[in-house]
């Protein structure tokens, strides 16, 4: 890579490209043998075009190549008013990906520095993630820990 990617707030217009690459992230789970899609692509670019139009969740891009190159995303979880204490948010980390090319180069370190910057300057309470076994050892480094408090009960069929 001659060049470093440039980190930028993804908008509304990246949809396209962001639902390509969701679609790209997820095959990778399969290892080369994905299934047909149960959806089309235009579902997930819709989707993110309404949630990063009106504020409802927030993305950060990597560019780099002539295209986006990288991303990760944040959804805010408010948290109930409280007498006695804050109750800032807490910020969702999920999506998090980066094309094979340009892995192990800085640029999801540089995702992810971006997204918790501005979480920082939005006063959020924390960020939490479930990562994969391959993104587990980027978050450990930049500083993310084992959950203290929380539980998890998983509803799947």
């Amino acid at each position: 890579m001659t060049t470093d990617p440039v980190v930028r707030p993804a908008r509304p217009a990246d949809a396209r490209a962001l639902a390509e690459l969701r679609w790209t992230f997820k095959q990778e789970d399969f290892g080369g043998r994905a299934p047909t899609p149960a959806r089309d692509v235009a579902e997930a670019e819709r989707w993110i075009r309404d949630r990063l139009g009106d504020g409802r969740w927030l993305a950060w891009v990597a560019e780099g190549g002539g295209g986006i190159r990288g991303h990760v995303f944040l959804c805010l979880v408010e948290r109930m008013p409280e007498p006695y204490e804050d109750n800032n948010a807490v910020g969702y980390v999920t999506n998090f990906f980066v094309m094979p090319a340009y892995r192990n180069k800085g640029v999801g370190s540089a995702l992810l520095a971006a997204l918790r910057e501005h979480a920082r300057g939005a006063g959020l309470d924390g960020l939490i993630v479930w990562p994969s076994e391959r993104s587990a050892p980027l978050y450990r480094r930049l500083g993310f820990l084992p959950p203290e408090e929380l539980l998890e009960l998983p509803l799947g069929t």
